[in-house]
């Protein structure tokens, strides 16, 4: 079992304390035992009566000064032992105890600082949390040095996720009016009367070309979108969605079927349709030529709503498989791939909006025995 800090300051500081009584404890007895008294000091007044339990013996006055000093101090050697043992076994408890309370409210501003950090680290999305500061009143030990510390890191983090947002955000932007003014021209271009076959093929062509860059920034902005904090949530059913993205999904040559289950969820709904909507999409684009097939499923496990989308695309590695939620990263070697396939976003965006709704995006190979 692993202690924690406090339990380990208070069993730190009590077996010390426990050491220290039982030393001095120790040296008091033994200061006692090694003093003699001075039977002088005691005065008799019994000449020729017999001590107590000297049975019926008469005694002088100075050997009974001297028995009755013996005896007292035999008491006293016993008191300090056993009254002074049990003080010392009751004090320790009870600084202990005391100690165990001290350490934990001298250990509360690290705990604000456990807090904080895991509440950031467990935020859904990316950047979020990260205006949340730890505060901290009382004397400027190390304790609020390494608060005041943390906060300062916070703050930068947060400037620079917001700058890495705006950035996205103003790019994104900028590149797409002259992405529309392009494809305007081109489209005045290849539909105007007297083009030749030519440059209606290579209009053509740089119409895909345009477009494609278009559904890029398009991504880009939803990427950024998911990565943000949710502002308003809705009660759904992630059936109906599946149900509706598989009814408006083109796939030729492919058998598509869906068993949707009830799954409610709470979330946003125009993401969550486009995660869906990107996982169709993925599977029906990287699919067999022929005779291929996708399934479309919900259900609810463990209280979480849970979307599954499986294909009969070509086989992939599984160590490869965590790699495809990668930003401009698709099956296969190569970074930029035709207009056909997309912009390498699709599964970055599922991943981004289930982190959003506090869950998670995973890709499991099938066994080769699925398509045998």
């Amino acid at each position: 079992m692993t202690l924690t800090l406090r339990n380990r300051l208070t069993l730190v500081y009590g077996v010390l304390f426990v050491l220290g009584g039982v030393f001095l404890l120790a040296l008091t007895y033994s200061l006692v035992a090694n003093s003699t008294p001075n039977p002088g000091t005691i005065q008799g007044s019994y000449q020729d009566a017999p001590p107590p339990g000297s049975g019926g013996t008469l005694v002088s006055q100075e050997q009974f000064r001297i028995l009755l000093t013996e005896d007292v101090w035999a008491d006293a050697l016993g008191a300090i032992s056993t009254q002074g043992s049990l003080a010392l076994g009751l004090v320790s408890i009870g600084s202990i105890a005391l100690g165990w309370l001290i350490a934990g409210r001298m250990l509360r501003p690290l705990s604000r600082v456990t807090d904080t950090a895991a509440r950031i680290a467990e935020a859904p999305a990316a950047g979020q949390g990260l205006h949340e500061r730890i505060h901290i009143e009382g004397p400027q030990d190390e304790l609020r040095e390494l608060a005041e510390t943390f906060n300062r890191m916070l703050e930068r983090l947060d400037h620079s996720f917001d700058g890495q947002r705006s950035f996205i955000s103003n790019a994104s932007h900028e590149l797409r009016t002259p992405l529309t003014v392009t494809r305007a021209l081109l489209e005045v271009a290849v539909n105007r009367k007297g083009a030749s076959a030519d440059v209606r093929q290579l209009g053509e062509t740089l119409l895909e070309v345009n477009a494609r860059h278009e559904r890029l920034i398009d991504g880009l902005l939803l990427l950024m979108r998911s990565d943000r904090e949710l502002r308003e949530r809705s009660y759904l059913d992630l059936a109906d969605i599946a149900a509706h993205v598989v009814a408006q999904t083109p796939a030729p040559g492919l058998a598509v079927t869906a068993d949707c289950e009830e799954a409610p969820a709470r979330g946003e709904p125009v993401l969550l349709e486009r995660m869906v909507q990107n996982l169709v999409e993925n599977a029906v684009r990287y699919n067999l030529p022929e005779d291929g097939w996708v399934t479309v499923a919900t259900r609810t496990a463990d209280g979480r709503a849970v979307v599954e989308v499986a294909n009969s695309g070509p086989l992939i590695a599984a160590f490869e498989a965590p790699g495809l939620f990668e930003p401009f990263r698709r099956l296969g070697t190569e970074r930029l791939a035709t207009a056909s396939k997309g912009a390498g976003l699709g599964l970055s965006i599922v991943r981004a909006v289930a982190e959003a709704h506090g869950g998670e995006a995973t890709a499991t190979p099938a066994p080769k025995a699925a398509w045998w």
